[in-house]
């Protein structure tokens, strides 16, 4: 190998447990992969127990409990308290529902150090558009069960052109729930995003004009609420470091096992994914061919390989080149410099052209055996 090629493995920071796809809400925008009926037969309470004990040996300092909607699993709490006795920095990433402020009490019992609730806006009829209902109130519920129970609290906001006009509405939320992060973090176009580009891709000046109120904000709130803001791809020109690099931080588990580099991985059907069920995570991180797929360098093509911004983007997103042009090694379209960067910009023409005041219909997520 070259110097810029393979190294040792990189140590993993973060583990993402996808405890299920289940979900009440179906959010037009989900990272949760389109065949989700292919991946019911979830990890038992062991099965995830010997995952957290794996993890913490591996180098592993937090887990992100999500889903799908965690809190749809009996034993939530279980999973709490396995990833606690290991020492991992537990945080639950949920939509809130089923809102229910005794059950929170119980987490926090057992372990839970944060939690991140999703809203969609701050409009009921937006919400229903792009989850298929409005949960408005309950999720001021248990935002305000977090606050009172002492965990600190994440608001995540995915924008996109449905709802990128209330950021500053969504930031005075923030404020009155008493967050202490906002992370507006703009749709990636992928999975089932990218199946509702045409209706949730923003215009250019509104991305812009958004971003303008979050970087206000964050000056005005620093020290109080840490206000994130995550342009899209699409506008970026430069593509993202994105999950910090392939395989490099973070470590995914689907609720069937599977292991994965990032959330949308397992739509790159060029790879071979393998299971926690029948591998270790130590020997899946380490040796497992799809996970060193696109580390270092040696797998760049022109023009990534011989870019300054290479060991800063770790040549964009593998699963952003496969969903547009089927070739994970290829260089990421959102990059200005890629040969197919003009289907990025023909997506942001389109967003351009004047719509209904009616939001446009979408694809809802859907998994037949949700709760």
């Amino acid at each position: 190998m070259t110097a810029r090629g393979m190294t040792d493995s990189p140590r993993p920071y973060t583990l993402i447990a996808e405890l299920t796809y289940r979900c009440p809400l179906a959010c037009g925008y989900c990272s949760n992969p389109l065949t989700l009926d292919r991946h019911t037969d979830e990890l038992d309470t062991s099965a995830w127990s010997r995952v957290f004990a794996e993890a913490a040996a591996l180098g592993i300092l937090q887990v992100n409990l999500t889903g799908g909607e965690p809190l749809v699993r009996a034993d939530l709490e279980s999973l709490v308290a396995a990833a606690r006795e290991r020492d991992l920095y537990t945080n639950l990433i949920t939509s809130g529902i089923p809102a229910d402020g005794a059950r929170l009490a119980r987490l926090a019992a057992a372990g839970l150090d944060s939690v991140q609730i999703s809203i969609q806006d701050t409009d009921p009829q937006g919400a229903a558009w792009i989850a298929g209902r409005d949960d408005s109130e309950a999720k001021l519920e248990m935002a305000a069960a977090t606050r009172a129970l002492g965990l600190p609290l994440t608001l995540n906001v995915v924008l996109h052109r449905g709802n990128i006009a209330r950021v500053p509405e969504l930031i005075a939320l923030a404020e009155r729930l008493g967050a202490a992060r906002l992370e507006l973090a703009n749709t990636q176009y992928l999975g089932w995003a990218l199946a509702n580009r045409e209706a949730l891709l923003p215009a250019r000046a509104d991305v812009e004009e958004a971003r303008r109120q979050a970087l206000a904000a964050r000056e005005r709130l620093r020290g109080k609420i840490e206000v994130l803001f995550v342009r899209p791809d699409y506008y970026a020109d430069r593509p993202r470091a994105c999950m910090d690099g392939w395989a490099r931080r973070y470590l995914l588990v689907t609720p069937d096992g599977i292991a994965l580099p990032c959330h949308q991985a397992l739509g790159i059907t060029s790879l071979h994914w393998q299971n926690v069920r029948a591998h270790s995570l130590a020997d899946l991180w380490n040796d497992a061919p799809s996970f060193r797929a696109f580390r270092g360098e040696d797998w760049m093509p022109d023009p990534c390989r011989t870019c300054d911004e290479r060991e800063t983007d770790f040549g964009g997103c593998r699963c952003q080149a496969f969903a547009l042009l089927g070739d994970a090694a290829a260089t990421d379209p959102a990059c200005a410099l890629a040969p197919r960067h003009d289907l990025v910009v023909a997506a942001r023409l389109r967003a351009e052209t004047p719509r209904a005041t009616e939001p446009s219909p979408i694809r809802l997520r859907r998994l037949r055996s949700a709760s």
